[in-house]
């Protein structure tokens, strides 16, 4: 079977070896040795500068700490083309999403429609950066302090990627990430919350740990955010092979797009002046039809892409219902082709020529 992708596992004595620095120092939550090692690790290889990091038990959590923070009950102005926990974040915290349509080449938010969904109820804007390809920042930046609103970016494919010579988590007022298991850097389920303001990490550091200040008193509310030690041994175990998996990944991508149709396929366009991290292949057909073909063809052969992102956000039944063209038009025929370290050049080839064979 290929799915769509595959956990990168490290060699399990290396992630023994991290475990056991746990069990010796018999702690194994509240953040300890280990936790306080990735971070590190993480902030040196993210080249962060400006923002600080602060790992999370998983990469919902840190949407949800960022809009009880920012978003105030308030309308969110967000995108209908993103994973489901975008919406679900912004509805679980009580705020309203108002959905701006996307950008038909680059699959992030339309920066040139947002200015016409700001309301005086409006108090964030949260865009993603679909598959790691980053929004417009420095526009929606501008429309952001034009309005005094927050800008809270769901950057949970953005593991490594650079925009304008700089880590893409340096950007809004918060980002986030995830390191599930699918991700191209892992803790087995996992997240990071960055930001740049000292007050604002302050009250994202208390939020994400009960309010705590120390064990008896209490800065104000919050939930459990925490991650694990062993957790963060698995990503101090992965952590060496990142450079390793970025590059693999790259050349499977490579595969596809020198050998895929493309009189009958589109790809994302990336964003001028990125590092894009090859953490997604996502591929359009021409309409949705065509899409179900191959993938019956693919299922077939046992072949497991994913139809990512599907359906638009903007149609799920507890947001309130509006019309959003080019999202509802690319998830109906948008697909992400299997991507992963192991995967093989015979794999891949395999299933680009199932593909063209199905096009032709």
């Amino acid at each position: 079977m290929i799915p769509v992708t595959k956990t990168f596992l490290p060699p399990l004595e290396e992630y023994t070896q991290q475990v056991q620095r746990a069990y010796h120092n018999n702690w194994i939550t509240n953040r300890g040795e280990l936790v306080l090692e990735l971070e590190e690790k993480l902030r040196v290889f993210l080249q962060l500068k400006e923002s600080k990091i602060l790992i999370t038990n998983n990469g919902t959590i840190p949407l949800q700490i960022a809009l009880k923070l920012l978003g105030k009950g308030g309308e969110i102005i967000t995108t209908p083309f993103s994973y489901v926990a975008t919406t679900a974040a912004i509805v679980w915290e009580n705020c309203t999403p108002v959905f701006v349509d996307i950008h038909p080449d680059y699959l992030t938010i339309d920066e040139t429609k947002i200015e016409a969904a700001i309301t005086d109820k409006t108090t964030c804007i949260l865009a993603t950066h679909v598959f790691g390809n980053p929004c417009n920042v420095t526009e929606i930046d501008r429309i952001a302090k034009k309005y005094n609103l927050k800008v809270i970016y769901d950057a949970a494919h953005c593991f490594g990627v650079i925009h304008q010579g700089k880590s893409i988590f340096e950007y809004g007022d918060i980002s986030t990430c995830s390191f599930h298991a699918t991700k191209l850097f892992h803790t087995a389920e996992g997240g990071a919350i960055f930001c740049k303001d000292d007050k604002l990490f302050h009250e994202i550091y208390y939020s994400h740990n009960f309010g705590h200040d120390g064990p008896l008193e209490y800065h104000g509310l919050g939930i459990n955010g925490k991650i694990s030690e062993l957790n963060a041994a698995m990503g101090l175990a992965v952590f060496p092979y990142i450079n390793e998996i970025i590059e693999k990944r790259k050349t499977v991508a490579e595969v596809y797009t020198h050998n895929l149709d493309k009189a009958k396929l589109a790809f994302m366009s990336i964003r001028q002046d990125t590092i894009w991290n090859y953490g997604y292949f996502p591929v359009l057909f021409q309409n949705e039809p065509q899409l179900l073909q191959t993938l019956q063809l693919l299922n077939e052969e046992l072949i497991f892409p994913r139809r990512y992102f599907y359906p638009s956000l903007n149609t799920l039944h507890y947001v309130k219902a509006s019309q959003q063209k080019v999202s509802e038009e690319v998830a109906s025929k948008i697909i992400c082709f299997p991507i992963y370290s192991t995967i093989t050049h015979d794999e891949v080839e395999k299933i680009v020529g199932i593909i063209n064979q199905a096009l032709a």
